[in-house]
């Protein structure tokens, strides 16, 4: 987790980011260190609703696999590599699934 929190942060260095966290075993680590401009928000236990995640996957989903059958592992991966790539570089469509407005607010406190 501490890779992929180091990761996010190099790759946007200029952005301001909150990592919403659920309760899973490598987000409750106490050493985890953010980047300075990352805050952490966990999430309460068992409201999966809540995780803007969970709609950036169904967005994923049906854009990039509805009704898709692929020939092998790795070309589901190459296809989820470009889904996430081509996300990535889309802010304002990724701001517009997952920046509510209490995610938001958390930035300020």
């Amino acid at each position: 987790m501490q890779l992929f929190l180091d990761e996010v942060g190099a790759r946007h260095p200029n952005e301001k980011i909150v990592m919403v966290l659920d309760g899973a075993g490598w987000h409750v680590s106490g050493s985890l260190k953010p980047p300075q401009h990352m805050k952490l928000l966990s999430l309460p236990p068992y409201a999966p609703e809540l995780n803007p995640v969970e709609h950036v996957w169904d967005e994923l989903r049906e854009k990039y696999f509805h009704n898709r059958v692929f020939d092998s592992l790795d070309s589901m991966e190459d296809q989820l590599e470009l889904a996430l790539r081509t996300f990535e570089a889309n802010a304002s469509m990724a701001q517009s699934i997952v920046a509510w407005e209490w995610i938001v607010s958390a930035l300020m406190n």
